[in-house]
């Protein structure tokens, strides 16, 4: 006999059957929609998750950002960890789809919460975390801010999550490691996104992580931790270094004409009309309405964004 699923009819039922039945039927979606990792080849022996690039949802799991692989003799390094521990578990097993090097260091972009709120789970696979010391406090202060707002998102799926500083601070703004015998250069101007935001450069492979620092497809977000005159620092930092490929914090893997058409130009324009404004007494408000944004609406979630970064732009530069 054939079977076939009709959809249910809850009128039916009592206030309280409605209720559990409602909880269920949630939970079976959002496990239908469950988070899937897979990494893309960028060039030998690098890879890149790309994730979403709308807000965080039970369907992501958080991971609305880009999470980066490198595959040594010696282990694999993972750039960032993830927004939980349950989608840190799911990055692991893509890269166990990748290869069967184990998962020895993590190295955190920097200060947001997909970036390192996954470094629980890593750790507790014995891997080396390390991040820019600059990412600290910024960590310690939003870290359960971070945590109460995708527990709200995310329900039972943030479960397990708890903010596990890295094991590992980089204190200089220029330094080199090598990790599995592949060479990483890291690079710190001051911030960007966030306080700890730093490029994470493979020079043998010409290949830049930029974490937060670049973002295409979509717009960037200036939030009340940013710096853009710092973060205009970092992205001429990674305009001298030239890369050959970009992965960004958000968007697909890139070129740097793309990188300097969604990001830069974007950050010089928010900087330049603010300071005019800033200079000349224009209040707030106007500087806002003012700002010709139009080069820029085709980037995804543009309405949503632009006057937040608008202001807090002005406001930076007010205090500069």
């Amino acid at each position: 006999m054939k079977n076939t699923l009709k959809p249910c009819d809850l009128s039916k039922f009592s206030p309280w059957l409605k209720s559990a039945l409602t909880v269920v039927l949630l939970a079976v979606a959002g496990h239908s929609a469950a988070l899937e990792v897979r990494f893309e080849p960028v060039t030998d022996g690098v890879f890149a998750y790309v994730g979403d690039m709308g807000p965080r949802t039970l369907a992501n799991e958080g991971l609305n950002a880009n999470i980066g692989l490198v595959v040594t003799a010696q282990g694999s390094v993972l750039i960032d960890s993830g927004a939980t521990w349950e989608s840190a578990r799911q990055i692991h097993d893509a890269v166990r789809r990748v290869t069967t090097q184990p998962v020895r260091w993590v190295i955190n972009t920097g200060g947001q919460d997909h970036r390192w709120l996954g470094n629980g789970y890593f750790k507790e696979q014995g891997a080396e975390i390390l991040a820019h010391a600059t990412a600290e406090a910024d960590m310690r202060n939003r870290g359960n801010d971070h945590l109460v707002t995708l527990r709200t998102a995310l329900g039972p799926r943030a479960a397990g999550t708890t903010p596990t500083l890295p094991t590992r601070w980089l204190r200089q703004p220029d330094q080199q490691l090598e990790l599995g015998g592949v060479v990483f250069e890291f690079k710190h101007r001051g911030g960007a996104h966030t306080p700890g935001d730093m490029l994470v450069w493979l020079p043998q492979k010409k290949v830049l992580f930029s974490g937060d620092v670049v973002y295409v497809d979509r717009m960037l977000g200036v939030i009340p931790v940013s710096q853009t005159k710092s973060w205009l620092a970092t992205f001429a930092e990674l305009e001298r270094l030239a890369p050959a490929r970009i992965v960004p914090g958000h968007g697909r893997a890139t070129d740097l004409a793309t990188a300097q058409a969604d990001t830069r130009d974007y950050l010089l324009a928010l900087r330049g009309h603010m300071k005019k404004a800033v200079d000349d007494g224009v209040d707030l408000s106007s500087a806002i309405k003012t700002f010709d944004s139009t080069l820029f609406l085709r980037l995804l979630n543009a309405a949503e964004l632009n006057s937040g970064n608008a202001s807090r732009t002005y406001l930076e530069l007010e205090r500069e």
